[in-house]
């Protein structure tokens, strides 16, 4: 009589699903809420995007200064100013004493510190800010779909 049982057991469980089970069209569709957001993994996240963030705009600065360099923008400037002070007044202009490569890495490097630091504070606060208007209002639905 065990037997019997095993087998059918055997049977119903290696048996497909019948297709009803589900749906015909699309995938599967589940709302959620996001009720909460973690403020530390705001703040981790936010770090580690203006990081990078920061990151592109020291190289981007560094990588438009030598394009303007290569295509003699400063040099065209230089003349442009020596035309307009004149050659009788002694006086010589040179944009590199105000736009040097060392002095634009620079400058990009202490804006990317506090781009860094803003937006990593501005992350923390976008979250304590959420978590505030998400237990009065109840939080950001979502729905997502599987494919």
């Amino acid at each position: 009589m065990q037997a019997s049982r095993g087998s059918e057991g055997a049977k119903g469980a290696g048996a497909p699903r019948p297709a009803a089970s589900r749906p015909a069209r699309g995938g599967r569709r589940v709302k959620l809420m996001v009720s909460r957001v973690d403020p530390w993994s705001a703040m981790k996240v936010g770090f580690l995007l203006s990081v990078a963030l920061g990151i592109a705009m020291v190289v981007m600065s560094a990588v438009l200064w030598s394009l303007m360099s290569a295509m003699g923008v400063f040099d065209s400037i230089n003349s442009l100013a020596s035309q307009i002070i004149g050659d009788g007044s002694g006086q010589t202009f040179d944009i590199m004493d105000f736009l040097g490569f060392g002095r634009v890495v620079s400058l990009s490097v202490v804006v990317a510190v506090v781009d860094v630091v803003l937006l990593t504070a501005l992350a923390t606060l976008g979250a304590f800010l959420y978590n505030i208007v998400a237990s009065l209002v109840g939080g950001l639905h979502l729905t997502l779909t599987d494919d």
